[in-house]
């Protein structure tokens, strides 16, 4: 971490990332929200298991009480891809001007701020990812994210898969920082358990990466230690009693500050990895974190013992006997791991022992590998893979 040098805290210069609405029931101030962009138009983007859960249809029945006129795209995959991005983009500039209104999880989120950002640039794609972080701006967005962990409402970035290249490409530019993140916890409460396990982890990840993170500063440790305690404490409740709003609710901020902490901070090897497996096996972003957590704690313990510290004391963990807090750290995430049911072999998750050495170099090439404590070689990375395997 490097928050501190010879003349105190190292100087920094943070743009807070947006206007934050929080709180049960909400939704309903959505039009106003709308409004604060400058539109009385909306796009909205989500995904077709929203609206087959009967999430969409309030929603959409809010913006016609307020007499705003829409349109939605509703087919955004769970992992997706360039040319989804696409296909969502020619629907918004056939549709015009509007605020995006981003309803759904990471992938959808992330999957609004391309098409907002490819608005705004008529004659882009989603495969000129690499050559749009200086484009022109694309629409305001409201991010409403019906899942607790991605965070992906803090920053003006997507994660998008570019399938005939075989790997993920960051979308995104200032101007598609959402605006507004309007939490909802209500709109988490029919989420699943093993969904509220997968993205719970994800928010977990964020905290302690954030902590570990070579870009950690005063901020976004702040953050992060507010938002391990948070996720820690209210998954398992969560996990275990979907319908218990406060367990919701704290789970939903926790994710919050750790998509604000990774915003300030960046993450680290267990995303790089993360992205890797996906684009090589599909397998949902939060299990192949999952997957792979504890083992990326153990490699990186010598250049994170601090961090793992604070990630520990932020659990509520006892003094260990021996004094190895990132030891304590390790076992209490393999503990709430197991609590939720989250951890699988990666063989299990549809990887095959040769796909391997492609993972790994995918993972060393991966642009959040090289913010991790202890920079990785592709065969330390292939050791990872294979004690997880």
């Amino acid at each position: 971490m490097t928050s501190t040098g010879p003349g105190g805290p190292t100087p920094l210069s943070i743009d807070p990332t947006c206007r934050i609405e929080f709180g049960p029931g909400h939704i309903g101030r959505l039009p106003a929200l709308i409004a604060a962009t400058g539109h009385d138009r909306a796009f909205v983007v989500t995904d077709p298991g929203l609206r087959a859960a009967g999430v969409l249809e309030p929603v959409l029945k809010i913006l016609q009480a307020a007499g705003l006129e829409y349109a939605v795209h509703d087919e955004v995959a769970p992992n997706p891809s360039t040319a989804n991005v696409d296909a969502g983009a020619a629907r918004a500039r056939t549709f015009g001007t509007a605020t995006v209104v981003a309803l759904g999880g990471g992938s959808v989120l992330d999957a609004a701020k391309g098409i907002a950002l490819l608005v705004g640039n008529p004659n882009a794609t989603a495969a000129d990812a690499d050559d749009l972080w200086e484009a022109a701006d694309g629409l305001p967005l409201v991010a409403i994210p019906t899942t607790s962990g991605t965070g992906a409402e803090t920053n003006g970035f997507g994660v998008i898969e570019d399938i005939a290249a075989r790997r993920k490409v960051y979308l995104g530019h200032p101007s598609v920082k959402p605006r507004i993140a309007l939490l909802d916890p209500e709109l988490t409460l029919g989420l699943p358990a093993p969904v509220t396990a997968a993205t719970g982890i994800d928010a977990l990840v964020h905290g302690i990466e954030s902590l570990a993170s070579r870009g950690a500063n005063p901020v976004s440790v702040a953050y992060a230690t507010q938002a391990v305690a948070m996720v820690s404490r209210a998954l398992p409740a969560a996990y275990l009693n979907g319908s218990d709003l406060d367990a919701r609710a704290e789970l939903m901020l926790g994710a919050h500050l750790a998509g604000q902490a990774l915003t300030l901070s960046g993450l680290g090897l267990v995303h790089g990895i993360g992205h890797a497996l996906t684009a090589h096996t599909g397998t949902p972003h939060g299990l192949a974190l999952a997957a792979v957590l504890e083992e990326v704690m153990e490699f990186s313990a010598p250049a994170a013992r601090g961090a793992y510290e604070q990630a520990a004391r932020a659990m509520c963990l006892a003094p260990p006997p021996d004094g190895d807090w990132a030891r304590a750290a390790i076992e209490a995430v393999r503990q709430l791991s197991g609590a939720v049911d989250v951890k699988r072999p990666l063989r299990e998750l549809g990887t095959e022992r040769d796909m391997l050495p492609s993972i790994a170099a995918g993972a060393v090439a991966d642009a959040v590998t090289a913010n991790s404590p202890l920079l990785p070689s592709e065969s330390q990375v292939l050791e990872i893979l294979t004690a997880a395997f």
